[in-house]
C-alpha cells in the first residue's frame, strides 16, 4: 500500500466481508478449525502434527524409492487377482457342491416319497369304530415309517413327519423325527405352508436344530404333503444336512488362501528382483553424476554386459570423459586468461610509470607550446589517468577470477561511507546541474563490512547515477532491518530497457556505447561491485524502465556469518511508472474512505501523480526540502512489489519523499551507460 492510503475498513466499498481468504466461497470446514482464532484450532494442528510425525520417514522412503514403489505395486495387483480368481474359483466351486448334494437329494426324497405312498397303499386301516382308536394307529403307523425311511441313511439324512396345520383331532399333533431332530425349530414355516397349499415336491435350504444339544447345521430340507393308510394327510420331510460339502469348501478356501499367498509372494519377490537389475544401475548412475557435480570428474560408471543398461552406462561413461576433457581445457583456458591479465596488468606498470612521468613533465611546461600541443598534452594525461584506472580494475578482476579477494570485514557505520562517497561525487553533481540527497539517515545504519569494499561499491552506484542522470536529483536511501542493511542509489535519468537490469553487471558491457564517459569509466566497476557484494554474502541488484531512470540497491547481512533472507528497501521505487499508475486508480477510493473516517484519520499520498505522458520529463525541484526518514520493512523480498516510504505531514513533504523512496543495486559505468 502506498504511503497515505488506509486499508478500506470492514463494511467500507472495495471490502468483501464474511469470504475466506483463497480459492472458492467461504472455505472448508475443517480450513476454518485450523485457523488461529477457531476454537480448538491449535489442538487440531497438534493431532494432525503428532500423527503425521511418525509418517513422515515412511512417506520420505515411499517418495525416494522406486524399487519399493514398484514392488509394493506388484504386490497390490496381485493382491487383487489372487482375491479375484479366488472369489470366482469359490463359487464356482459351491455352486457344483450344491448342484451335486441337491440332485443326490431330490432322487434320495422322491425314493422316500414312493416308498411311503406305497406303504400306506398296502396297509389296511384300522377299526373305525372308536376315534381314539384310530388316531392312535395312525401315530404309531407313521412312527413306523420315519424309523424304516431313516434306516437307510444313518448321518446321510433324517426324516420328520409332520401333522397338517388346519387338522382337528388328536391326530394332528403326531409330530415324529428321527435322529433328535426338533421338528418345530427346524422345518420352516413358510416351506410348510407350501407343502399344504400344493401337491408337489418343495424344497428349501435351512438350518438343522436338535433336541440334544448339538450344535445347528446348514441343511437342505425337501417336503411334500402324503395320505397315510388312515387316509389322514400329513406332510413328510427330508432333511439333508451340507456338513460335508461345508468341509470340503474349507478345505477349498483354505487351499487357495495358502497358494494365494504363496503366489502373491512369489510375484514381490520376482518384481523385487526385476527392479533391482533396473535401479541399481541406475542408482549408480545417479551417485556418480552426484560426485561429478561435486568436482570429482574422474568417477565413471562399471559397465557389464551388452544390453541396454550396458549401453546407457557406456554412453554416460563418454559423457563424463567429454564433460571432463572440456572442463579441463576450460580451466587451462581460463588460467592462461587470469595469468595473461595479471601478467599484462603487472608488466604495464613499469612503461606506464615512465610514460606518466613523461607526460607530468609535458603537461607542466604545456604554456610554452602552441595551442594545439597544449591541447595534445592536456588530453594524454587525461587518457593516461584512464588507462591507471583500467590497470587497477583489471588487477582487481584477476583477484577475483583468481580467488584471492578477502574481506577484512569490521563494524562500520555506512552513513560514513555514503558521506565520504557523496564528498566525492559532489563536484561533478554541482557540474551536471543536480544535487545528491541522502534519506534514512538520522539513525546508525552498522553492519560488519569491508569499509574499503563497500565505498568502492557505492562511489560506482553514485557516479553512475551522478553521470546519467541527466542533471536531476540523485536519491541515496539507507535502512536497515532484522539481520539486514541496504543502500539504494536512485537517479531519473535515462533509466534501463528490459532484460538489461541483468546484463549491466557484465564486463564492458554499455546500453549505449556511443554515450560519452565525461567520468572516463572502464566498464569493469559494476563488474567489481557485484563480485565485492558477493564476497560479503550480499545482494547488488537493479531496476530500471526506459525513460524513467533506475535504481540500485546494496544489500549486506548485519553480521559477516548470518544469511540474507530479505531487503529492508524494496527493489522497485515507489514512484515508478507503476506505482504512480496504481496510485491513481486507489485516489477515489480513498477519498471516499476518508469522507467517512474523519480528518483525524486522513493522510496524504506521497507519490507524484503523473500520466504517462508528463512521466519522461520527471521534474526534479532544485531545493528539496527535509525529507523524513523512512521506516523498513524487514519482509520486503528483492524485486518484490512491497512499499517502504515514510509517512508524509505535508505537501512539501510527501512530494520530497516520494522522490526519496527509492532502493539501489548496481555497479560503475557500465550500467548500460
Amino acid at each position: 500500500m502506498s504511503v497515505g492510503s488506509t486499508a478500506p475498513k470492514p463494511g467500507d466499498p472495495g471490502v468483501r466481508t464474511g469470504r475466506a481468504a483463497g480459492p472458492g466461497r467461504g472455505g472448508s470446514r475443517f480450513g476454518r478449525l485450523l485457523q488461529d482464532g477457531a476454537p480448538g484450532g491449535s489442538a487440531l494442528r497438534l493431532l494432525a502434527r503428532w500423527v503425521r510425525r511418525p509418517l513422515l520417514p515412511a512417506v520420505r522412503l515411499w517418495r525416494r524409492n522406486i524399487q519399493l514403489r514398484v514392488v509394493a505395486g506388484t504386490l497390490l495387483m496381485s493382491l487383487g487377482v489372487v482375491l479375484l480368481l479366488g472369489l470366482v474359483v469359490i463359487g464356482q466351486v459351491r455352486n457344483g457342491l450344491l448342484d451335486a448334494k441337491e440332485r443326490a437329494a431330490q432322487s434320495q426324497a422322491a425314493g422316500g416319497f414312493s416308498a411311503a405312498q406305497d406303504k400306506a397303499a398296502t396297509t389296511p386301516s384300522g377299526p373305525g369304530g372308536q376315534e381314539g382308536g384310530r388316531a392312535g394307529s395312525s401315530l404309531t403307523w407313521r412312527s413306523t415309517l420315519v424309523e424304516q425311511l431313516a434306516s437307510g441313511g444313518q448321518s446321510a439324512f433324517n426324516v420328520v413327519a409332520l401333522s397338517m396345520e388346519d387338522s382337528d383331532g388328536p391326530a394332528s399333533r403326531g409330530a415324529r423325527a428321527s435322529g433328535e431332530v426338533n421338528p418345530d425349530t427346524s422345518i420352516p414355516g413358510d416351506l410348510r405352508h407350501s407343502v399344504a397349499q400344493g401337491a408337489g415336491t418343495f424344497q428349501k435350504y435351512t438350518r438343522i436344530h436338535y433336541t440334544n444339544g448339538k450344535e445347528a447345521e446348514s441343511a437342505l430340507v425337501i417336503g411334500k404333503r402324503l395320505n397315510d393308510a388312515e387316509g389322514t394327510q400329513y406332510e413328510l420331510y427330508y432333511l439333508f444336512p451340507l456338513a460335508q460339502e461345508e468341509d470340503s469348501l474349507t478345505l477349498v478356501k483354505g487351499t487357495l488362501a495358502t497358494a494365494g499367498l504363496f503366489v502373491v509372494v512369489l510375484l514381490g519377490a520376482i518384481a523385487w528382483l526385476v527392479v533391482r537389475q533396473i535401479v541399481t544401475p541406475v542408482r549408480m548412475a545417479a551417485g556418480v553424476a552426484e560426485r561429478l557435480s561435486a568436482g570429482r570428474l574422474q568417477e565413471r560408471m562399471k559397465v557389464t554386459g551388452e544390453d541396454d543398461i550396458a549401453r546407457l552406462g557406456e554412453a554416460f561413461n563418454k559423457m563424463a570423459q567429454n564433460l571432463q576433457l572440456k572442463i579441463q581445457q576450460l580451466e587451462e583456458l581460463s588460467r592462461m586468461q587470469r595469468r595473461f591479465v595479471s601478467d599484462v596488468s603487472h608488466e604495464l606498470r613499469t612503461p606506464l610509470t615512465t610514460v606518466r612521468m613523461a607526460a607530468d613533465v609535458i603537461h607542466e611546461a604545456r604554456v610554452d607550446f602552441d595551442p594545439v600541443t597544449a591541447r595534445s598534452a592536456e588530453l594524454l594525461g587525461d587518457q593516461l589517468d584512464r588507462f591507471e584506472s583500467l590497470l587497477a580494475d583489471l588487477l582487481e578482476i584477476s583477484r577475483f577470477d583468481a580467488g584471492a579477494a578477502a574481506l577484512e570485514a569490521e563494524p562500520i557505520d555506512l552513513r560514513q561511507v555514503v558521506r565520504r562517497v557523496i564528498g566525492g561525487a559532489e563536484p561533478l553533481a554541482e557540474r551536471k546541474g543536480g544535487r545528491i540527497v541522502v534519506v534514512g539517515d538520522e539513525q546508525p545504519v552498522v553492519a560488519e563490512a569491508d569499509a574499503r569494499r563497500v565505498e568502492r561499491v557505492l562511489r560506482n552506484l553514485v557516479v553512475n547515477a551522478v553521470e546519467h542522470g541527466e542533471g536531476r536529483d540523485v536519491i541515496v536511501k539507507l535502512a536497515a532491518a532484522g539481520g539486514a542493511v541496504a543502500v539504494a542509489v536512485r537517479d531519473y535519468g535515462v533509466g534501463l530497457k528490459p532484460g538489461e537490469a541483468t546484463r549491466v553487471f557484465n564486463r564492458f558491457w554499455r546500453a549505449d556505447p556511443a554515450r560519452a564517459r565525461t567520468t572516463g569509466g572502464t566498464g569493469l566497476g559494476l563488474s567489481i561491485a557485484v563480485e565485492d557484494a558477493r564476497l560479503h554474502g550480499g545482494w547488488l541488484q537493479a531496476w530500471g524502465e526506459p525513460g524513467g531512470g533506475s535504481q540500485f540497491r546494496l544489500t549486506l547481512p548485519r553480521t559477516a556469518d548470518e544469511p540474507l533472507r530479505g531487503s529492508p528497501i524494496p527493489l522497485e521505487p515507489e514512484d515508478s511508472r507503476r506505482n504512480r499508475e496504481q496510485a491513481q486508480v486507489r485516489t477515489p477510493a480513498q477519498g471516499r474512505t476518508e469522507g467517512r473516517t474523519g480528518d483525524g484519520d486522513r493522510r496524504q499520498v506521497a507519490l507524484p501523480l503523473q500520466t504517462a505522458g508528463d512521466r519522461p520529463a520527471l521534474p526534479v525541484p532544485q531545493r528539496m526540502p527535509p525529507v523524513p526518514r523512512a521506516t523498513a520493512d524487514p519482509t520486503a523480498l528483492p524485486g518484490s512489489g512491497a512499499r517502504v516510504v515514510a509517512r508524509a505531514t505535508t505537501e512539501a513533504e510527501s512530494s520530497s519523499e516520494a522522490r526519496a523512496s527509492t532502493h539501489a543495486e548496481g555497479e560503475d559505468g557500465t550500467r548500460g551507460r
